[in-house]
C-alpha cells in the first residue's frame, strides 16, 4: 500500500475562493499532502462548510472563512485571522476569481471595477498582507489563466486583462520577496471542469477543438500543479509562469 504524501505537513495553507472547483481541489489536495487549510468564500457558506467536513473526515484539517474578495477589509481580516490562529502563512493560493464576458462596447465601467477588485485588487491586498506573516521559504500561487497569452474568441477583454496583470505582478513580487526564499508562481489552467464549465456543456466542443490532447482538465490536475509548486520541490522556482491546457496555447 502507497504511503500517502505528506510534503506538506503542518504546513499553513490559505486558499481564496476555495469553496468550489478548482480551489476546492487545491484545498483538498493541500490537507492530503499535510497541510493545515482554510479557505475563504462569499456566498458559498454550505459548500465552504461541507468542504471543510470532507476534508476532516478524509483526517485532514481545515476550516473556511467569510471574506468576500471585493471588500479589503475582510481579505485583510481573513488573512489576519489565520495567521493568528496558527502563528504564521506558509502558503498563500489567490484563487478567488470571476468572469465577466462581453465585448468591449458591451461591458460597463461598472463590470471593470468588479473583475479588477476581484481579480486583481484582492490579490495584492492578500499577498500584502500575507507576506507579513509568512516565514522565509514561504510560497505564493496565483490561479491566472491561458486566455491572458492567447485569446481565441471575442467576450473576454475584461477577463483577460486582469489575468495578464497577475502575470507582471507575480513576477515582481517574486524580485520583492526572494531574499526571503519566498517563491511567487502563477498557474494559468485552460478549460477545466467545473460549475462554471462543464466538460459537458454547450461550448465545450468548441474548447477542446483547441487542444492538442482534446480532453478538459479535472480540477484535481490543477490541483496537483499547485501543490507541487506549493511542495519542497519547487524552492528553485519562482517569477514562472506553468499553464496547463491540453496543448490548447501550443
Amino acid at each position: 500500500m502507497e504511503k500517502p504524501v505528506t510534503s506538506l505537513k503542518d504546513k499553513v495553507a490559505l486558499v481564496t475562493g476555495g469553496s468550489r472547483g478548482i480551489g476546492a481541489a487545491i484545498a483538498r489536495r493541500l490537507a492530503a499532502e499535510g497541510a493545515i487549510v482554510a479557505v475563504t468564500y462569499s456566498q458559498s457558506k454550505a459548500k465552504a462548510e461541507a468542504l471543510v467536513a470532507e476534508i476532516a473526515k478524509d483526517g485532514g484539517r481545515a476550516h473556511a472563512i467569510a471574506a468576500d474578495n471585493r471588500d479589503v477589509g475582510a481579505v485583510e481580516a481573513a488573512v489576519r485571522t489565520l495567521a493568528k490562529q496558527h502563528g504564521r502563512i506558509d502558503v498563500l493560493v489567490n484563487n478567488a476569481g470571476v468572469f465577466d464576458a462581453g465585448t468591449l462596447t458591451d461591458v460597463s465601467v461598472e463590470d471593470f471595477d468588479r473583475t479588477i477588485d476581484v481579480n486583481v485588487k484582492a490579490v495584492f491586498v492578500a499577498t500584502r498582507a500575507a507576506a507579513a506573516s509568512m516565514p522565509d521559504g514561504g510560497r505564493v500561487i496565483s490561479i491566472g489563466s491561458n486566455l491572458a497569452a492567447r485569446v481565441p474568441w471575442p467576450g473576454m477583454s475584461l477577463y483577460v486583462l486582469s489575468k495578464s496583470a497577475l502575470i507582471g505582478f507575480t513576477k515582481a513580487v517574486a524580485r520583492d520577496l526572494g531574499q526571503r526564499g519566498i517563491t511567487v508562481n502563477i498557474v494559468h489552467p485552460g478549460s477545466t471542469d467545473t460549475d462554471m464549465n462543464p466538460a459537458g456543456g454547450d461550448h465545450a466542443s468548441q474548447q477542446r477543438d483547441l487542444m492538442a490532447i482534446p480532453r478538459f482538465n479535472d480540477a484535481s490536475d490543477v490541483a496537483g500543479l499547485v501543490a507541487w509548486l506549493a511542495g519542497p520541490q519547487s524552492k528553485g522556482v519562482t517569477g514562472a509562469e506553468f499553464t496547463i491546457d491540453g496543448g490548447t496555447n501550443a
